[in-house]
């Protein structure tokens, strides 16, 4: 093991395949009210939209451990219904085109989505939140502590290892 993977002080692993190269690990999946693409919002409300579910893994559940300290967590999530092939767009459909790179759309060379929701509650490895947008059983990619919030509780900025 090198120095870049030795374990700190109060830190675990779970024993995982290798990956390959670029492969991404889901680690859970979305719950939402939204069956299909067209019945989700255009963006997120983390103070009024409706309850959802983050379901973890349970290999990942220890991962959780102090999330419960922040208000607002990053999801990070793979939008695995969208096409992959555009680059440019038009997502109003008036006729304006876009670079993908320049818009928000769900279209994207690697569909990855970020929404910062509301953390309500944790119950047995689930995450109670508001604030997404996402088909229900998108699968999960990741969660971060918002940025704002974590620095704010970290003392100032990060290394850049957490970025």
């Amino acid at each position: 093991m090198s120095d870049t993977q030795a374990l700190r002080h109060g830190e675990r692993a779970v024993d995982l395949p290798p990956p390959a190269d670029a492969t991404l690990r889901f680690i859970g999946a979305i719950r939402t009210p939204w069956p299909r693409r067209e019945d989700c919002p255009r963006q997120g409300d983390p103070d009024n939209g409706p309850e959802c579910r983050i379901v973890l893994d349970p290999a990942w559940h220890p991962a959780l451990q102090g999330l419960e300290e922040h208000d607002r967590i990053e999801v990070y999530y793979w939008m695995h219904q969208s096409r992959r092939d555009l680059v440019a767009q038009s997502p109003r459909d008036d006729g304006q085109t876009l670079g993908t790179f320049s818009i928000r759309s769900p279209i994207r060379p690697n569909p990855i989505a970020t929404s910062v929701v509301r953390l309500l509650r944790i119950e047995d490895g689930t995450l109670v939140v508001r604030g997404l947008d996402c088909m229900d059983g998108t699968p999960l990619v990741d969660l971060k502590p918002e940025r704002k919030s974590f620095c704010l509780r970290a003392g100032g900025a990060q290394t850049p290892s957490e970025g």
